[in-house]
């Protein structure tokens, strides 16, 4: 590896036995980067700097009000050496760990989906189709004409942001010199796993959307940067990136446990080798991405999407949805009979979902409509659009629509603190706010949940002010979100 490229010094450390005596040393006579530098990576991910953990268990909302608790009553019985970790991403199988392999166990059934329909885009029930007919046609109509129908399908990105797709295709496209396309399969937030099911169910589809992006963009490399915990998820893209025999370049980089990678500019920094921690912006990656080329990042239901649009055409897709375009795969999981990852129309409410979920677990008192970014809303909203427009009237996002229901069981207070609890296990320190704000909430609650007097709580509004003024990326902006909201909406919990 030559000095100036780090693009595999993370593989490099993970070939080594992660954050070890000697490692550091021996990655960097290695690869030529600087032994500090080798340290500073090992040490930022979770999966390189504690890599003899023999058992995650999760302590993400999902898992917890399946019973997570147990499975940590029962591994400090028992002397076995475990960790308790943030979401791992297997909300609809709760509750779950990962092994020294880095292998779930734990699981409950599998996570439910719609049959099989042909009109849906991505159709999770469905078989993959590994022929390529869509890239195909991609070819047939040429870069300027699948940008067009992009536009016309009002698809945005699916990842969180809800960014109009073809603006980004645009402008990767009139950049000038070598080009890329990152998938963003790096699916960290809480209660969201959709992005999983796309790539063990519909690998295809996601490698398809993929070469027709890079295609209309004039790239020649792809790479597809994945989540450390989702070992299957890889096995599954390989096997079908052998099938396909695409003329794309496609590499793989593993994430190494870090929340902030789900950042595109933090994923961009990992890629080559450093520290995840976001970028100032502009410029933006379409300007100034990977390596410093213009780049395309999209997650992975966004590309899924694009096959189906080529196929059948921009206005097809626009006119599936309800109150914006196209279809959303909604995963939803805790107090319901069926979690899973349903399709439906951009724009349903609550109720809809959870009718194809089976019916709601108890009585239900609040939910996140988008993972712990999203905070909490009272059950109240039930009705109100889950979509790019409705919920932020509320104080809330649709984000990746990672929708959890907790029933009158649950103490608001204490899921205020699981949310807590998670941003401050996941923040990357790059920014004083965030850093030391992230840790100041979780104590806030903390001693609210001891003592219970509110006065505990008397600064969480400043701290939030705080924390988003001065971020970099949304990470610090959001992450007093579960404990902001659980007091607006459940004062009665904080009394």
């Amino acid at each position: 590896m030559k000095t100036s490229d780090r693009s595999s010094l993370m593989e490099a450390l993970e070939r080594a036995g992660g954050n070890q005596p000697g490692v550091a040393g021996l990655v960097a006579k290695q690869t030529g980067v600087a032994e500090a530098a080798v340290h500073g990576v090992s040490t930022f991910y979770t999966l390189l700097a504690r890599p003899d953990v023999k058992l995650r268990i999760c302590q993400g909302t999902s898992c917890i009000v399946a019973g997570a608790a147990k499975h940590l009553e029962e591994a400090r019985a028992t002397g076995a050496e475990f960790e308790a970790v943030s979401c791992l991403g297997q909300c609809d199988r709760a509750p779950v760990a990962l092994d020294a392999r880095l292998e779930p166990v734990f699981y409950g059934p599998p996570g439910a989906v719609l049959p099989a329909d042909p009109e849906l885009p991505i159709n999770l029930g469905g078989t993959d189709d590994s022929s390529y007919r869509n890239l195909q046609r991609a070819a047939e109509l040429g870069a300027e004409e699948v940008i067009a129908q992009i536009r016309a399908s009002g698809l945005q990105g699916r990842g969180g942001a809800g960014f109009p797709a073809h603006i980004k295709w645009s402008a990767v496209r009139s950049g000038s010199g070598e080009k890329f396309v990152v998938v963003n399969a790096d699916e960290g937030e809480p209660g969201t796993f959709k992005d999983r099911e796309v790539m063990l169910r519909r690998p295809h589809a996601l490698l398809e959307g993929l070469a027709i992006a890079a295609r209309a963009v004039g790239a020649h490399t792809a790479w597809i940067y994945i989540r450390g915990e989702f070992q299957a998820c890889r096995r599954s893209l390989e096997a079908a990136l052998v099938e396909a025999k695409l003329d794309l370049e496609v590499r793989f980089c593993d994430g190494h446990g870090a929340y902030i990678c789900g950042e595109e500019t933090a994923l961009l920094e990992a890629i080559e080798g450093k520290r995840g921690m976001p970028r100032l912006k502009p410029p933006y990656p379409t300007e100034v991405g990977l390596f410093g080329r213009p780049t395309l990042i999209h997650n992975v239901e966004t590309l899924a999407a694009v096959p189906s649009i080529i196929r059948r055409g921009g206005d097809w897709f626009r006119g599936l949805g309800l109150t914006g375009a196209g279809t959303k795969l909604y995963c939803i999981s805790g107090h319901v009979q069926r979690p899973g990852v349903y399709e439906l129309p951009l724009g349903i409410t609550l109720d809809t979902l959870v009718e194809h979920a089976g019916g709601y677990v108890g009585t239900p008192k609040a939910f996140s409509p988008g993972g712990a970014s999203s905070g909490f809303l009272p059950i109240a909203h039930r009705d109100t659009p889950l979509d790019f427009k409705g919920l932020p009237e509320h104080g809330s996002m649709l984000g990746s629509a990672g929708v959890v229901v907790l029933n009158t069981t649950v103490d608001m207070a204490e899921a205020a603190r699981w949310g807590q609890v998670f941003f401050e296990d996941e923040t990357c320190g790059q920014c004083a706010p965030c850093r030391i704000g992230c840790s100041l909430q979780r104590q806030s609650i903390d001693r609210y949940l001891a003592e219970r007097n509110p006065s505990h709580l008397q600064h969480v509004a400043l701290l939030h002010e705080e924390m988003d003024e001065g971020s970099i990326c949304g990470l610090g902006m959001t992450a007093s979100m579960p404990l902001l909201s659980a007091m607006k909406h459940f004062p009665e919990d904080f009394e």
